[in-house]
């Protein structure tokens, strides 16, 4: 069992207060079984996330819309969750869904794990997500400072010359100023 399998089992575990229904999601291989719990009315929210997770780190599209609700939802855990499935299922939305969530300003406050699957993607979508997301964070006052360091180090790992102008930016902001020098020193100069 990997360590974020682990974590999402013990959380749930306790949500679910331990209930056969719990137990039955956890071991059950049909994956009908669980995508059919996506779908059916009444069925609570960490039902709903056991299933999505091992759908989608199985590699099951019907779990892709779920896992995405979730990538955006107001408890941390559920959003790490969401994400560690979400690059683990290897579907073509994911994204745009998840630079769509990080450049929604409405829903900066939960911007940090959109913006951390953006750089484990790697996909096209990744480096202009992450430099108009840290244009906004740039402003006086901004109290997403999380979500600012977050792009800055995503920057550097990504190594995209096209973010050398808002990384420059970044260094007149101290709580940013060293991570901008580290994700700077990642990207190779231009000629």
């Amino acid at each position: 069992m990997d360590e974020e399998l682990r974590s999402l089992t013990e959380r749930l575990r306790q949500e679910s207060q331990g209930t056969a229904a719990f137990g039955r999601l956890l071991a059950t291989e049909d994956h009908d079984e669980l995508a059919e719990v996506l779908t059916a009315a009444g069925q609570p929210l960490w039902a709903r996330e056991l299933a999505a997770f091992r759908l989608g780190t199985a590699g099951d599209p019907r779990a892709f819309e779920t896992l995405v609700l979730l990538l955006n939802h107001r408890d941390p855990p559920r959003c790490v969750s969401a994400a560690h499935a979400l690059a683990r299922l290897r579907d073509p939305r994911t994204a745009r869904a998840a630079a769509a969530l990080a450049t929604n300003e409405l829903r900066v406050a939960y911007a940090l794990q959109p913006v951390r699957l953006l750089v484990e993607l790697r996909a096209p979508e990744s480096v202009p997500a992450l430099i108009t997301t840290l244009e906004r964070r740039l402003r006086p006052h901004d109290p997403y400072r999380r979500v600012a360091l977050a792009c800055v180090d995503g920057l550097g790992t990504l190594g995209d010359t096209r973010a050398r102008r808002v990384l420059t930016e970044a260094l007149a902001h101290p709580t940013l100023a060293e991570a901008a020098v580290q994700a700077l020193a990642r990207i190779p100069r231009q000629r």
